[in-house]
């Protein structure tokens, strides 16, 4: 599966964020070992803690599908590129501490970046077993 494939997957997930606190949809498409595409948007609460951001939302789609081994996640808003949060960053690293994170705007600019580095000295179950 091509980044521009993945790209139009995580655009489709984005149009359907519920997102009317901040306006901020994001979409995801998280590529697992096998090829299958899990996509993933964006759903707010009025109690903002509640709130599942795009890329946690996918993850959990592939691990109740039986899903738990991930190659590359891309991630889509509106304007421009932005990368997943610190808390989408920790479950990410709890399945793929080696994944791709694959950062778009709409337009098409891509940037990418592997997990490790956009979350330093991680905590993992690897280390609890230390």
């Amino acid at each position: 599966m091509t980044d521009h494939e993945l790209l139009t997957i995580a655009l489709e997930a984005r149009d359907k964020a519920y997102a009317p606190y901040s306006g901020f949809k994001v979409g995801a498409a998280l590529l697992d070992r096998e090829g299958r595409v899990y996509a993933g948007c964006n759903v707010e609460n009025a109690s903002y803690g509640l709130t599942i951001c795009a890329e946690r939302v996918a993850v959990a789609k592939a691990i109740s599908a039986g899903s738990t081994k991930f190659d590359k996640i891309l991630v889509v808003d509106g304007d421009g590129i932005i990368t997943p949060c610190g808390a989408c960053r920790q479950v990410l690293y709890e399945f793929a501490p080696h994944i791709k994170v694959i950062c778009a705007g709409s337009s098409g600019e891509m940037m990418e970046y592997d997990l490790e580095d956009l979350l330093p000295h991680s905590f993992s179950l690897q280390q609890r077993e230390v």
